[in-house]
Formats: structure tokens, C-alpha cells, sequence
């Protein structure tokens, strides 16, 4: 028994991986729907291209305009493969911390349909960010994905928390480089969905595996895209212009569910 005791944390570590956990643990970088950080929300859409297996009544790209509902039915879905490109109407620049969130329906930590993410200057070039999955093997319709075993995938928390992006991770790509894409003024957000099966690699050339065949609502379900970093609106009716923020939310320490202080006019 005294042997067992001391196996058990070690079992209950042996499926953790580098990277941040659930909603609510220590580390997370999990941002709630309702923080005083996010300072707008996609305002309309250009494209929107379904992929397989999803059904008419999910086919609403408005569903991803607005603020993020958590409600897990109040989404639109990508179906296998499928993408959609939000627009803003402001620009999203990149400062320091994480400037945009993207907000998912799972109803659990563990149940996670995923999507890449690239940004856009002219709605015309788009860099993606670098992602990762460790997940080894195939995962079922309803089976489990450690949040632990990926990054840099939309997806990655529960509904009602977003995963955010940092645009400083795009600094050395060559779109960025050379001029084509300005991270100060990102204007488009395109989510491309991650069919789970395996087919798609990650940036290091690992398979990705996410919950797959799913159908009706298949792929990843999207519920909307915060800013973080950019222009302030104020709540009124006359939405007049804010100050700029200083910065974006959080740093590359992880947890941050504090406050973003926004200077007053």
C-alpha cells in the first residue's frame, strides 16, 4: 500500500504535457468570455467555405459576430476542413501580450475540435500561427484530447473561455518580413478547421489528432473572436473612439485573470 501511495502522483502525472492546461488550473491561459481586457469582438465576415459533415441549421457564420454567448448551440461550424474569415473594424496591432482571443462551444475540458489560425493585413495574405499537438494516437467522435498536449490551436478551452494569440509569434515569418502582412494592422482573422484525423501536421510535421467522424455540427464550432489589443470602443450608443490600450492581456508567464487597465480621455 505505502509503494501505491507513492506511484499515485506519479500516475496522475505521466499524461501531462508542456503545455497550458485546462480552464481554472494554475497556468492556464484561458481567457473568460466576460474579461475587462477584451476590447471588441469580429464585426462581420467575408468568406465562409463549409467543409464536409455539417448541416444547414450550423451553416451561420453570423453566429461568430458579437460577443461569445457560451452557449454550446450558438455557434457556427467549420464541418471537416472548412474555413471562415471574420473582419474587424478596427485593425488589431500587435503589442505587447496577447491581442486576439478565439472563442469555441466545447462542453468540456478534454472534448476539443480544433483550428488553425492566421491573420491578414489585405484579406489576400495570411500567416499562420505555429502550433503543436503531442496527442499520439487517433481519437473517437467523443474522445478525449489532453489540453496539455497542444498549442497554437484554436479550440483549446472549453466554451465561455478563449484561447488567446500573441501576433509577436509571427515576427520572422516572411509574409511579415516582408511587408505583406503588418502586425499592427491585422484586419482579417481566418480559422481553418483541423480535420482530426491525423491527415494534418502541425508545425513541427507531428499528425494532429482531434475528435473524428463527427457530423451534423463536424469540425471546429466557432462562437467569436475577441481583440485584445488595439482600439477601445466605448460602450454607448454613439461608439465613440477610446484611447489606444497600452498593451495587449498577459505575458508568456501563463496565468493572467486579472484586469487590463484602459486609461480614461
Amino acid at each position: 500500500m505505502f509503494m501505491l501511495l507513492l506511484l499515485l502522483p506519479l500516475l496522475c502525472l505521466a499524461g501531462e504535457g508542456p503545455h497550458a492546461p485546462e480552464a481554472g488550473r494554475a497556468g492556464s491561459t484561458a481567457i473568460p468570455m466576460d474579461h475587462e481586457g477584451i476590447i471588441g469582438w469580429a464585426s462581420g465576415w467575408q468568406e465562409y467555405l463549409p467543409g464536409e459533415a455539417v448541416e444547414d441549421p450550423w451553416m451561420k457564420p453570423d453566429k461568430a459576430l458579437g460577443r461569445a454567448s457560451g452557449i454550446t448551440s450558438d455557434v457556427v461550424s467549420l464541418g471537416w476542413g472548412g474555413s471562415l474569415t471574420l473582419t474587424f473594424d478596427y485593425p488589431i496591432e500587435n503589442k505587447k501580450g496577447y491581442n486576439l482571443a478565439v472563442f469555441s462551444n466545447s462542453f468540456s475540458d478534454t472534448f476539443l475540435e480544433l483550428a488553425f489560425v492566421e491573420v491578414s493585413t489585405d484579406g489576400q495574405t495570411f500567416v499562420r500561427f505555429p502550433n503543436e499537438s503531442l496527442t499520439q494516437n487517433p481519437v473517437h467522435a467523443f474522445g478525449h484530447v489532453n489540453p496539455t498536449h497542444i498549442d497554437g490551436f484554436a479550440g483549446k478551452y472549453r466554451a465561455g473561455f478563449g484561447t488567446p494569440f500573441d501576433l509577436d509569434q509571427l515576427k520572422e515569418e516572411d509574409a511579415v518580413i516582408g511587408g505583406e502582412v503588418d502586425l499592427s494592422r491585422i484586419v482579417y482573422v481566418r480559422l481553418v478547421d483541423v480535420k482530426g484525423d491525423g491527415s494534418l501536421k502541425d508545425s513541427f510535421g507531428n499528425p494532429v489528432y482531434a475528435p473524428y467522424p463527427t457530423k451534423i455540427s463536424a469540425g471546429f464550432d466557432l462562437d467569436g473572436v475577441a481583440v485584445l489589443s488595439g482600439v477601445v470602443l466605448e460602450s454607448s450608443e454613439e461608439e465613440k473612439k477610446a484611447p489606444l490600450v497600452t498593451g495587449g492581456i498577459g505575458n508568456d508567464a501563463g496565468c493572467f485573470m486579472g484586469q487590463l487597465t484602459i486609461p480614461d480621455e
